[in-house]
């Protein structure tokens, strides 16, 4: 129980210089354990539970001590963790198990630390016995906050349930959509008005489905990229011109440059502007 209570005196002691006062008891701060405190047999098995291995204790020691991970001080760092490992091996050998294989790595980093570095070749560096040690230390403090980071995020059955709810069918709304159907009413009506404007001159004119497409985008922008079918019509022009006119518009609509439109069923046919990205003006 001594070797444990020294941990807990050299953490508490550590831990105050770092954050303050060990604990506040009615208001007042503890400055220092108490020599008279009885510590639970289990204390120990409870303090390294909250460590997830021995890179994950490292970790707490390293940003305790408010040092960079890139130039670690491997001889308080490994006289730290020894301690930790000492208490640990006097109550629990299996767990101890990982701890002791990463002690002995400190301690080999630490003997070579005091060792003469041999002199590196001309145009080469001299390895640092530590790189290892660090790119471990920095790959599991980045995995360790990628994982906080996803737990964070809001998960069924613990930060929400799943919620059934049962509608009716008579009470869906029936979305609007141009069905072929609906464009072949509006085409025979066109139609039907412009026979009423029947010319009985006959005439040869060249018709381009190209310039009436440019017609209809120059009106559609003209008016703010919204237009009713029929306005689109002018039925006093005859009938060639306009099935021109409509070839034309079906061709913008392939190429996806407008969109037809209905607010609800059997209702007017607007058209509407598309601009390049795809978006509906």
């Amino acid at each position: 129980m001594g070797d444990v209570a020294a941990v807990l005196e050299e953490g508490s002691a550590l831990a105050e210089d770092a954050a303050g006062p060990l604990a506040r008891i009615y208001g007042e701060p503890l400055a220092e354990l108490p020599h008279d405190l009885y510590i639970p047999p289990d204390a120990m098995a409870v303090m390294l539970d909250a460590f997830e291995g021995p890179l994950d204790l490292l970790l707490y020691l390293i940003r305790r001590a408010n040092v960079n991970v890139l130039d670690i001080p491997m001889a308080p760092l490994t006289d730290q963790y020894l301690l930790y490992v000492e208490a640990m091996r006097s109550r629990n050998l299996e767990l101890a198990a990982d701890y002791l294989v990463m002690a002995a790595m400190l301690i080999e980093i630490k003997s070579r630390m005091l060792l003469p570095r041999p002199k590196a070749p001309a145009g080469e560096e001299v390895e640092d016995p530590r790189a290892e040690l660090v790119r471990r230390l920095i790959e599991y403090e980045q995995m360790k906050r990628a994982a906080h980071a996803i737990n964070e995020l809001p998960q069924a059955e613990r930060d929400f349930d799943w919620v059934e709810v049962w509608v009716e069918k008579t009470l869906l709304r029936r979305l609007p959509e141009v069905s072929v159907a609906d464009l072949q009413n509006a085409w025979r009506g066109i139609l039907q008005q412009a026979r009423l404007h029947t010319h009985h001159l006959v005439q040869r004119e060249e018709l381009s489905v190209r310039e009436h497409m440019g017609v209809i985008l120059r009106r559609l922008r003209a008016a703010g990229g919204f237009v009713d079918f029929v306005d689109l019509f002018d039925a006093s022009l005859g009938a060639p011109v306009l099935v021109v006119h409509f070839l034309a518009l079906l061709e913008l609509a392939r190429e996806r440059l407008l969109e037809l439109t209905q607010a609800e069923a059997f209702a007017p046919i607007y058209l509407r502007l598309v601009d390049e990205h795809g978006a509906v003006r």
